[in-house]
């Protein structure tokens, strides 16, 4: 286990396509370096937060990829999306990340033996727990509100009539931009639709992501009695629901940890429907237990959306963007930094801290799994 007198963090750059966010910013970065953390940043192009941001409160920069030869081995590094792709050697280092291989995602296994093979540690962040059960630092707002956003802007693309596909997703400087610009797409698709506003349903309405997913739609215009509000007690009978195809717009942020009955069903979209797009925040894709069973791949910043397959001529397409909240970079990452900066100063005394505990005990758990 690492030193406690003096963390470093190696803080790398990330190689997802489009992914604008770090898991610490210049502000955060600076706190830790005055507790006596050490912190180096590797150079990115992509990340929102300039490398000067970086140096000038105190944090050495390096080359992209350089934790891979030059990082020391008691290191943490600290990152957001997976690791580069292609790569099957050995990890040695405790890695601080989104890995998304605890639920049996594609490729959880491969994964889970490179830090076999390297003796490294996977700390997910998903996967940092407070006492009472609750994740200490999450994207989850700004994804329900990112989700809800691109739900109403592809909503207003296909009443637009417009022929093109929907096109590439470009970040965007701050809130008050999205919100602008949705406002206007909306009142030119809302005039063409009759002056009806869409029906925006939102699963998981009272969780983080779901709050956010409806603070959108409020923000953006949408009528409260347009905005269907469900969560743990619409659900507790079971899916599918019906009620999901009478919406427009179909916002899901519900956290999945079991198997669930489905949300809805190919004969649901075969059948008679108002709905025209899923915007799948949560993004349980190749979750075996996946409650929205209408689709297979991930969509991307580039193509955000994919059609699904349906018998009924009415368009339907789904969105299932994985890293959502890089639509709003700045914002997303000052929020999350800022909720996990305590979990990280106690990384100076990591084996007296209940949430690393926990979260090094569930990799030694989900080890053992797939060394079965």
């Amino acid at each position: 286990m690492p030193s406690t007198s003096a963390p470093h963090l190696w803080l790398r750059a990330e190689t997802k396509p489009m992914e604008h966010r770090a898991a610490l910013t210049p502000a955060t970065a600076k706190i830790l370096l005055d507790a006596g953390f050490k912190i180096t940043v590797e150079r990115s192009e992509e990340r929102i937060f300039d490398d000067e941001e970086y140096a000038k409160v105190g944090c050495p920069l390096v080359e992209k990829l350089s934790w891979k030869t030059d990082a020391p081995a008691d290191a943490y590094i600290v990152g957001l999306k997976e690791l580069p792709e292609n790569d099957d050697s050995p990890l040695h280092h405790t890695h601080i990340f989104f890995a998304h291989c605890f639920k049996s995602q594609a490729g959880w296994r491969e994964l889970l033996h490179r830090f076999d093979a390297g003796n490294g540690t996977i700390l997910d962040l998903e996967f940092l727990n407070d006492a009472s059960g609750r994740r200490v630092a999450a994207f989850g707002y700004m994804a329900g509100f990112a989700g809800a956003a691109v739900g109403i802007d592809v909503w207003c693309h296909q009443k637009m009539g417009s022929k093109e596909k929907y096109g590439a997703l470009t970040p965007y400087p701050n809130e008050e931009a999205l919100i602008s610009f949705t406002k206007k797409r909306l009142s030119r698709a809302v005039a063409l639709n009759n002056n009806e506003f869409p029906k925006v349903m939102v699963m998981g309405a009272l969780g983080r992501c779901g709050t956010g997913a409806c603070d959108f739609a409020r923000k953006a215009g949408i009528p409260e009695e347009n905005i269907i509000k469900w969560d743990i007690n619409e659900t507790k009978k079971g899916g599918p629901f019906p009620e999901i195809v009478q919406a427009d717009i179909f916002v899901n942020c519900i956290y999945l940890n079991q198997k669930i009955p489905p949300f809805i069903t190919q004969e649901l979209i075969d059948g008679e429907r108002k709905l025209s797009i899923i915007c799948d925040v949560s993004c349980d894709t190749t979750n075996p237990n996946n409650p929205i069973p209408v689709y297979t791949i991930n969509t991307t910043f580039d193509k955000p959306t994919i059609p699904v397959a349906s018998s009924n001529p009415y368009p339907l397409e789904v969105c299932s963007i994985d890293h959502l909240p890089t639509l709003l970079p700045r914002e997303s990452s000052d929020m999350f930094s800022h909720d996990l900066l305590p979990t990280m100063l106690a990384l100076k005394n990591r084996a007296e801290s209940p949430v690393w505990v926990g979260a090094e005990n569930l990799f030694k758990e989900k080890l053992q799994a797939a060394r079965a």
